[in-house]
């Protein structure tokens, strides 16, 4: 091990006992091996915390780790030393955050997430360790740039949208905050997908982040967990005379972890992110390869690899369904297993609930719960309902949608093929859930049937919401709107049942990735105005809020935005090859593709625009200069998503080359929007469409991130916007369309949008346009699944609410023009919404949600 030169301001590991020492590289040390030389038991000291202490360390990665000396280094040599470096940097912090974990056996959360939208690591892990400064200046005396450097990391494939990108910001907190966490996941081979755009239409191309290493995980394959699949049971009696049930499996394949650190800001604390991939048990049959079948010689490889191959597998097809639960139970049952053999020899399972808190991000881990019973009660030999008691009092629930199509579903047949023992568990669940409601609701079983985990309509199906709902200590909804929704529509028996297991934690966003790091201009006003300690407090952005009326500041905090969107204008030229015009409105909509967020509403109020100017309506000189930004991926069996792109595409393709209107308004869609982008682009919109219909939105992120960097929001009263628009105030909050109650009603009375077209001249103009071929070179049928579904269907009333909508946007449009009182309400969102930070998100966690987690 290497004794590095001792820096003070970094902690050293000093473990107790070789023992401990061993325990912390996976060895396992018999008394025969008596550790002699110090330097084994010794404490491992970071590098020289210098210019030159950077530049001895980056150079023994760069000679020794990548073979290469520096004139005949790549690009890619310099940047894999480069974050071996920092790495470097951290190594000592987390074997000592591990040390103490280790010795003090505290709570801990595990927090289990199909997906982390995680972005760049360099600039996170520069951050956390203060070595921004002497990287730069390490580097540029050897003749290298950061920013290049920079530039060639490429961004992990390891998540989606919201849901994982809030998994991501909420291990940035608990880190931060030095919580003891760990946080499970998929180490997707190919992430979801990297969007291409063909003719318009969105095409998918693997995402092969991995294809240059990646220098920021540690492979332990000798904790590797056998993880089973397929088979049946059956009952045996065992030495004591108690029947029970084995699990005689078909076929297995083997999770290998890869450890990722989490280091926290400044506080010298490192948590972990373990992230499983799945081999083959037998990878490669030698004697058929030998035979000359080489495909069937790897059959057993490429097909066990195919669990953590992509993110969210299509599931159209029953093939794709399955490969999806292969995938869940996957990594519960690695996540599990590596917790429960972390724990100390001895160790009292009927205490586990105050060792952990596994928190269920949405419903992909919830099959967790029947696993943990199947270890208690099959491995561990305990009776049923002894491992409820423990396992009920370990898991927390929280859920991320309104929609009931996104709680997940698993056909019975489905379950008794592939997980015929967890199958068997649920249904016993299920048996002690319906009891206790017949107890308490006796003579309803229309109640009974309706809170059942196993549905009988329209096909038998396990209800994994329901699963979690009677399983969890705590159930909560991610804002305040969507909490009410969940205990009143979604989960309304349930809560009646137990009310005390429902609460509201409204989420937040990290301020160091997306205040500090990707506004650093922002970031540094700020710190020169109300001091550094907002990184860690984001309320005392409150302090910023008499600045408002300062003249000055208005100005400098104008300059820094206008310099955020030459440096956007920048970025994508660089990356796409799109021409940004200077001195328009950004008006952004960057998001998942998905119906209910209404991208189509957008649409619309562009292509109303649009026919305004050519027909005439309008004048150039009544319109305020506008470029509209999307940024979406679509799910690639979501038809009318795709669909929705094509005619973004399509439309934005006829203003951009129409000479009559292109310099008041263009319309850009940059493929592949991902972290990376965002960091550039948040900083420089001036506008946040958060336009989802009023009731289906759980919360959203990405208003937060908007208005924290100076955006003012267009949006409805769904998710958080209910509670940005509070904080904020309307005055600096442009609030259109219905409420939920009056959607409800809408919708209840027969909600037809055919005569909502006929009655509103603009809307019909806008649609008759798309629907003449205008945007399709003359071809009138290319959008009409578009137009018919507008129309006919409409579900999530894009229509209903676009006379609100367009009326909004004329207030904009004025509120714009008067740059004074735009700016003072840009200054008062960032200033009142310090409330939105995933620290106070966790830390409602901690009191309400994982009770007894502790800071270390």
């Amino acid at each position: 091990m290497t004794n590095f030169v001792n820096d003070a301001s970094m902690p050293a590991v000093r473990p107790d006992t070789p023992g401990d020492e061993a325990q912390l590289m996976g060895l396992r040390l018999g008394p025969e091996f008596a550790v002699k030389n110090p330097l084994a038991v010794g404490p491992v000291q970071s590098p020289q915390h210098t210019v030159d202490g950077f530049v001895k360390q980056f150079f023994q990665e760069l000679n020794m780790g990548q073979g290469v000396t520096l004139p005949r280094a790549t690009v890619n040599d310099q940047y894999l030393a480069l974050a071996r470096t920092v790495r470097n940097y951290l190594m000592a912090r987390w074997l000592e955050s591990t040390r103490r974990i280790l010795e003090q056996r505290p709570k801990m959360v595990g927090y289990l997430s199909a997906e982390y939208l995680l972005g760049r690591q360099l600039d996170n892990a520069l951050l956390a360790t203060n070595l921004e400064q002497i990287a730069e200046e390490a580097l540029a005396s050897c003749g290298i740039s950061l920013d290049t450097l920079r530039a060639q990391e490429v961004e992990p494939g390891l998540g989606n949208g919201g849901l994982g990108r809030l998994a991501a910001c909420f291990i940035d907190s608990l880190a931060t905050m030095r919580v003891p966490s760990i946080g499970y996941g998929i180490r997707y081979e190919y992430g979801i997908f990297r969007q291409t755009f063909v003719d318009g239409a969105q095409v998918e191309q693997p995402d092969t982040w991995l294809s240059l290493g990646n220098p920021w995980e540690f492979p332990h394959p000798e904790r590797s967990v056998q993880v089973d699949f397929g088979g049946h049971t059956e009952k045996y009696v065992d030495d004591k005379g108690i029947e029970r049930t084995r699990w005689l499996p078909s076929w297995n394949v083997i999770g290998v972890p890869y450890n990722y650190m989490v280091p926290g800001y400044a506080n010298g604390w490192v948590n972990t992110l373990r992230l499983w991939s799945a081999q083959a048990t037998k990878a490669f049959d030698l004697a058929i390869f030998n035979s000359g079948d080489y495909a069937e010689a790897v059959r057993a490889q490429t097909f066990a690899e195919n669990i953590t191959k992509v993110l969210y597998p299509e599931d159209s097809t029953p093939q794709g369904k399955e490969l999806r639960l292969q995938q869940q139970y996957f990594f519960v049952a690695c996540s599990i297993r590596d917790f429960l053999d972390r724990l100390e020899d001895g160790f009292d399972l009927h205490k586990l609930p105050e060792r952990i808190s596994f928190q269920l991000n949405d419903t992909h881990p919830v099959i967790a719960i029947p696993e943990l019973m199947r270890v208690l009660v099959d491995e561990q030999e305990m009776e049923f309902d002894e491992a409820w008691e423990i396992a009920s009092g370990c898991f927390n629930y929280t859920c991320h949608t309104l929609l009931p199509e996104a709680l997940e579903t698993w056909p019975v047949e489905l379950m008794w093929r592939l997980l015929p023992r967890h199958m068997e568990i649920i249904d016993q669940i299920n048996i002690g859930m319906c009891a206790q409601i017949r107890e308490q609701f006796p003579a309803d079983e229309m109640r009974v049937r309706q809170m059942s985990i196993i549905s009988d309509y329209p096909s038998r199906a396990v209800r994994m919401a329901h699963l979690a709902a009677y399983a969890a200590r705590k159930i909560n909804g991610v804002a305040e709107l969507h909490s009410q929704l969940l205990r009143d529509k979604v989960l309304p028996n349930f809560a009646e049942m137990w009310p005390d297991r429902f609460t509201n934690v409204t989420n937040g966003v990290t301020p160091r990735r997306f205040i500090r790091l990707a506004n650093p201009r922002l970031s540094g006003l700020i710190t020169d105005t109300i001091g550094v300690g907002w990184l860690t407090d984001l309320e005392q952005l409150r302090e910023l809020e008499p600045f408002a009326e300062d003249e000055d500041f208005r100005a400098a905090f104008r300059d820094i935005k206008t310099a955020n969107k030459r440096d956007f204008a920048e970025v994508l030229r660089r990356r796409d090859g799109i021409v940004l015009p200077q001195g328009h409105m950004l008006d952004c909509m960057v998001k998942r593709l998905h119906e209910y967020k209404r991208q189509s509403l957008n649409l619309l109020h562009i292509v109303t625009m649009y026919e305004r100017l050519i027909s005439g309506k309008v004048t150039k000189a009544q319109v305020t200069p506008r470029t509209f930004v999307f940024g979406a991926k679509a799910a690639p069996g979501y038809y009318m998503a795709k669909e929705t792109i094509r005619l973004i595409n399509c439309v934005g393709c006829v203003i951009n080359e129409d000479k009559r209107v292109n310099d008041v308004m263009r319309v850009i869609f940059p493929p592949n929007y991902n972290v990376t982008l965002a960091e550039h682009l948040i900083p420089a919109a001036d506008l946040s469409e958060q336009i989802s219909l009023a009731g289906k939105e759980a919360s959203g992120t990405g208003n937060m991130k908007f208005a924290l960097n100076g955006a003012l929001t267009v949006g409805t009263d769904d998710g958080a916007n209910v509670e940005i628009r509070q904080l904020v105030g309307d005055d600096n909050f442009f609030l259109f369309g219905m409420t939920e109650p009056e959607a409800e009603a809408l919708l209840a009375k027969g909600y037809q949008p055919s005569a909502i077209y006929e009655s509103n001249p603009d809307l019909k103009a806008a649609i008759d346009l798309i629907a003449s071929g205008a945007f399709s070179n003359g071809d009138a049928s290319s959008h009409e699944p578009i137009v018919s579904n507008l129309l006919y269907q409409d579900r999530f009333m894009a229509l209903a609410d676009y006379a609100s909508y367009l009326e909004v946007q004329d207030r904009i449009d004025k509120k714009y023009a008067d740059v004074e009182a735009w700016t003072k309400s840009a200054i008062l969102n960032v200033a009142r919404c310090g409330y939105f930070s995933s620290d106070r998100a966790m830390r409602e966690y901690i009191s309400r949600i994982w009770g007894g987690v502790q800071v270390v």
